[in-house]
């Protein structure tokens, strides 16, 4: 290590105070000197298992890293599916109120205007096959005296009356 100096007195003092000074000052430095060298022959030498040593820390603390990242997105995921659906179920319960709404009042529009509703006229439908139903029956499978009546009026337009029929013997006559 350092050398301390030792005290001389008066002038001899002076001049060999500044030599072995120097002496000291040159003895140190070298031991610096040399001390540097073996830090970096130690490092050389060290450096390799030390560089390894370092990689494999780095690969533990990527693989850690990566893993905490990799967990926190799938809870993000997570969040953010929960949340949309959330959102779409409250959007689809607007729809449908407001589906219902929209329905009310077109129905009371409708309803204002008198125009029959889809029950009262499936109501309607039904009726009228009850009561084609109703005929039918009481009908049975014969002709019927409306019936009847019709084809009788048919075949009377088609004769001619006696007032037409009078009409064309003057015709005839006149000719």
């Amino acid at each position: 290590m350092v050398k301390k100096l030792q005290k001389k007195s008066g002038d001899e003092a002076a001049s060999g105070a500044s030599a072995q000074l120097a002496s000291t000052v040159k003895e140190s430095a070298q031991q610096i000197w040399l001390a540097g060298l073996g830090a970096f022959s130690k490092a050389q030498e060290e450096g390799g298992k030390v560089f390894e040593a370092l990689v494999r820390e780095g690969v533990t603390l990527q693989r850690r890293t990566q893993s905490a990242a990799e967990e926190k997105l799938s809870e993000a995921t997570t969040r953010m599916t929960s949340m949309a659906n959330d959102l779409s179920t409250k959007a689809s319960g607007q729809w449908d109120k407001l589906e219902t709404i929209f329905e009310e009042r077109v129905s009371r529009a409708l309803k204002k205007l008198g125009v029959p509703t889809a029950r009262e006229i499936d109501e309607l439908t039904r009726r009228v096959e009850e009561l084609n139903r109703a005929v039918t029956a009481t009908r049975g499978t014969g002709t019927t005296g409306a019936t009847r009546k019709t084809a009788a009026r048919k075949t009377a337009a088609k004769r001619p009356t006696a007032q037409a029929a009078g009409k064309r013997v003057a015709r005839k006559a006149a000719r």
